[in-house]
């Protein structure tokens, strides 16, 4: 569909270029993303057996090269529902880590931090949307329903014919023996 066409470059074009610059300068969010990484760490040091990387603008680079992969994915129509889904859980530690409006004292720096959040949130939802787009066709959980419950329609009635064939041949087997003697 030709909005979709249109629809996915847009809003891919702020993933690609953030991306890009990140991948270009990481030093300049770093300072941001120190304290997202430090929670994301420490949450998964408890969690996991292994210990993850501690380097903030190693994380950085990844959450960059995300969003520059996923971003030229979906802009392209390339597997537009994984994509998205990745662009999706990248933006958001992104904007905890850039948009801490609630940290600012200053009105004007707030609301411009406010408006960057805000921002990041309404990509989150179209991003989510896209996620869910089979594009008109069903989903994949609704066609596994339905080809199970066709194949269970297909046993049965192969089974019934099954059932009658042997009935059949029993009848004609009984026939066959009362003949014989």
């Amino acid at each position: 569909m030709l909005v979709r066409r249109i629809a996915r470059p847009l809003l891919a074009a702020s993933f690609l270029y953030g991306g890009v610059d990140t991948l270009r300068k990481p030093q300049t969010r770093v300072p941001g993303a120190q304290p997202v990484v430090d929670t994301i760490t420490r949450t998964a040091d408890q969690q996991l057996p292994v210990q993850v990387p501690r380097d903030t603008e190693q994380w950085v680079k990844i959450d960059a090269g995300i969003k520059v992969g996923a971003g030229a994915l979906f802009a392209l129509g390339k597997l537009p529902r994984l994509s998205a889904l990745a662009l999706a859980g990248s933006i958001v530690p992104t904007t905890f880590a850039g948009h801490r409006f609630w940290e600012h004292e200053d009105p004007e720096e707030r609301f411009g931090q406010l408006s960057n959040f805000l921002k990041n949130a309404g990509l989150l939802g179209g991003l989510l949307i896209a996620a869910v787009d089979t594009e008109g066709r069903p989903s994949v959980g609704y066609r596994a329903r339905r080809a199970a419950r066709r194949a269970a329609e297909s046993t049965e009635k192969n089974y019934e014919k099954a059932t009658r064939r042997a009935a059949k041949a029993q009848k004609k087997a009984a026939r066959k023996a009362r003949k014989a003697s």
